[in-house]
């Protein structure tokens, strides 16, 4: 006989196998005592929370042969054909397979038939939202009104995506996520049956990682068998995981209580060789952050499921609380930037970085950056602040005339220094400078071939706003413009 998988082998059979979701059982269980049946159910939730379980525990509870109760027999032929998955009377769709109108129109053509041999015909149709608009309009009116002998069950993860017509017309139910408490309890005869031995602790790491899916622990679970060759270890469970050792995150967490940045840097390089993913380092950080927290607030909130609770309330009382709701927040918003990040382990020490210098007590650092590797060698800080400066003057003082510019003439007052117009493009020019109020009277003369561009450009450099537009602006764009009206001029 072919191996079957332990998700698919422990299904629970009826409602009293169900881990969890007791809010969603009463409801079913005093209705079908009380056989107040309604003719279309909605089960909505996460992966792996119980929905297609609970809607063919509940076809077997139509259809049994002892009757219809909330403890069907599982020993008929109704319920075995049911639980295998071969029954004439239970058709169980995908709606992701089967999403065109023709194929609901092909299945409501049998609607009005009678069951093969079962007491109702059920339609279970599985992930519902992924039929189209076209789809949902042919089933309504068959929904609302249904022949007495047809039931109608919904399951879908997506419940945002159902119409209203859709929604009204159900009895909803939506199923929580299990917490590692249930799961671990539900595990736990599994592994006797299984004849598994496994350490609590490892456990508990199966049950924090298939958050809230009993499908994915019993996946896990499965796969830690296979890993661990019978005998279940923490050690192989964390390894197999690929999350931090819980000694690595403590690690941490001390050298964050004590401002201590090179120690942190240290323990983040340390995770490199025992981690696939910083992000779930990151998780396992937040998740301790959030017990630190609980531990100061009200210290018996925090249990001892992970078997840490003795550290986490003497390590609550090494950071304040203004501390953790800081390092909570920033790295509960660096979740999105390490999803979208191309070197998790650089933004990951970028988060821990963040944490520390914006945290109010101040961070004990390796020491200042010695003035020697800060220039690599070419100088002081001062230094090479100085020589631009120094440079920069110079270029304005000293600025030599480019190309042929005939020196300028000598002045009684020192004028403000001239801007440098020097371009490639443009020729040199031999006007006075704009800052000038009046050309001198030994200038020498212009040239008598462009007389008429001399008075513009005398008019145009004596005009205030040019002036301020020479102090302000680059010289090269008002250096072009003033050769453009030259050569204008000159035609």
């Amino acid at each position: 006989m072919s191996y079957q998988v332990l998700a698919r082998k422990w299904r629970p059979g009826d409602f009293s196998e169900v881990a969890g979701q007791e809010h969603v059982l009463k409801t079913l269980i005093n209705a079908l005592d009380k056989q107040r049946l309604h003719h279309a159910y909605l089960f909505t939730g996460t992966r792996g929370t119980g929905k297609t379980t609970l809607a063919r525990i509940l076809a077997k509870c139509f259809n049994c042969e002892q009757g219809v109760s909330a403890r069907p027999c599982n020993t008929c032929g109704v319920c075995t054909e049911i639980s295998e998955g071969r029954h004439l009377d239970l058709f169980e769709i995908d709606a992701a397979s089967r999403t065109k109108v023709e194929d609901t129109r092909d299945l409501l053509e049998n609607v009005q038939f009678a069951p093969a041999r079962a007491r109702f015909k059920v339609y279970l149709i599985d992930e519902v939202h992924m039929l189209s608009t076209h789809s949902f309009n042919a089933l309504l009116k068959t929904l609302e009104e249904p022949p007495a002998h047809v039931k109608f069950l919904f399951a879908t993860t997506d419940p945002q995506k159902l119409p209203v017509t859709i929604l009204s017309r159900c009895l909803q139910f939506h199923l929580r996520n299990l917490g590692p408490k249930t799961i671990v309890k539900y595990l736990g005869p599994v592994l006797e049956q299984e004849q598994i031995d496994c350490e609590s602790d490892a456990l508990w790491q199966i049950a924090d990682a298939a958050a809230g899916s009993m499908r994915d622990a019993l996946t896990l679970l499965d796969q830690a068998i296979s890993y661990c060759q019978g005998k279940i270890k923490t050690e192989s469970v964390v390894e197999m995981l690929g999350i931090p050792p819980r000694r690595h995150v403590f690690a941490l967490l001390q050298a964050m209580a004590a401002g201590d940045l090179p120690g942190v840097l240290r323990v983040s390089r340390e995770l490199t060789g025992h981690i696939s993913d910083y992000a779930q380092t990151l998780d396992s950080l937040l998740s301790s952050l959030h017990r630190l927290a609980l531990a100061q607030a009200h210290a018996d909130a925090v249990d001892n499921h992970q078997g840490d609770r003795r550290e986490i309330l003497e390590l609550a009382g090494k950071f304040s609380a203004e501390d953790l709701q800081l390092y909570y927040q920033i790295g509960a918003r660096g979740r999105e930037e390490l999803a979208l990040s191309g070197d998790t382990r650089a933004t990951f020490e970028m988060l821990l970085l963040r944490m520390l210098v914006f945290s109010p007590k101040p961070v004990a650092q390796s020491g200042p950056i010695p003035v020697d590797a800060a220039t690599d060698g070419e100088g002081t800080d001062s230094e090479a602040e100085s020589e631009p400066t120094a440079t920069a003057a110079g270029a304005q003082s000293e600025s030599p005339p480019p190309g042929n510019r005939e020196p300028a003439p000598e002045m009684s007052e020192a004028p403000p220094p001239e801007p440098d117009f020097s371009s490639e493009s443009a020729p040199p020019r031999d006007e006075p400078s704009p800052a000038d109020p009046a050309p001198p009277p030994d200038q020498a003369s212009k040239p008598a071939t462009a007389p008429v561009a001399d008075s513009l450009v005398a008019d145009f450099e004596q005009d205030p706003v040019v002036q301020t537009l020479v102090r302000n602006f680059s010289g090269t764009v008002l250096r072009d413009s003033v050769t453009t009206i030259q050569s204008r001029g000159s035609r």
